[in-house]
């Protein structure tokens, strides 16, 4: 949805550890300006990270399927900072896409700005994903990483996510949702993580 000030209906306003609010929001269409400027924010290392290639943009087809929410077979939310108004650009995102032939499985990935590492977003961002594809009926995430990515190794080991497949360039994870969500829930760090838990569960 274009920004209209504040954070709008359906979205959640929460704040991460440094203190700054954050508006937390389903994706659509209307958001490529500010998706492409999150993008181009990330290091180059960063986007190697989270497309596999460094280019500052990545190609027209890769944001058209970002951008390609429907709410069923692809959730997606993005985080604003509510400092700037209006907002530069996304500084995260998380994607589910769902396997066709298997609807209780997604494919999930998630990416944030460099500015904004270590500050739990990306936890905040990913108990709302988790929890939307909980109602949705997704039962368990695919992760891809690349086997250098210790950080999102790391991520999803925390998560309680169970490897699967070879060691390679690329490594595979499957992700219980609900035992994701109470490591989460019990974790409570960021404390604003709280705010996720009650939009949904409220």
């Amino acid at each position: 949805m274009p920004w209209r000030g504040g954070c709008g209906p359906g979205s959640i306003t929460t704040a991460i550890e440094d203190g700054r609010r954050v508006c937390i929001r389903r994706v659509d269409r209307a958001d490529e300006a500010l998706m492409r400027a999150g993008i181009e924010r990330m290091s180059p290392h960063s986007r190697y990270l989270r497309f596999f290639s460094g280019m500052r943009t990545p190609p027209d087809w890769v944001i058209e399927r970002l951008l390609d929410a429907d709410g069923v077979m692809h959730l997606a939310w993005g985080a604003l900072d509510l400092s700037e108004d209006p907002p530069r650009s996304a500084i995260g995102a998380v994607h589910a896409f769902r396997d066709e032939e298997d609807p209780e499985c997604a494919e999930f990935s998630v990416a944030i700005i460099d500015d904004f590492h270590g500050l739990g977003l990306g936890k905040l961002l990913t108990a709302t994903i988790l929890l939307d594809a909980r109602e949705e009926g997704i039962t368990r995430f695919h992760v891809e990483t690349l086997s250098e990515n210790r950080s999102a190794t790391q991520f999803t080991r925390m998560l309680g996510g169970v490897g699967s497949g070879t060691v390679d360039a690329s490594r595979g994870w499957v992700l219980d949702i609900d035992e994701a969500l109470e490591r989460l829930r019990h974790q409570a760090d960021p404390p604003g993580i709280a705010h996720v838990f009650s939009a949904f569960e409220s």
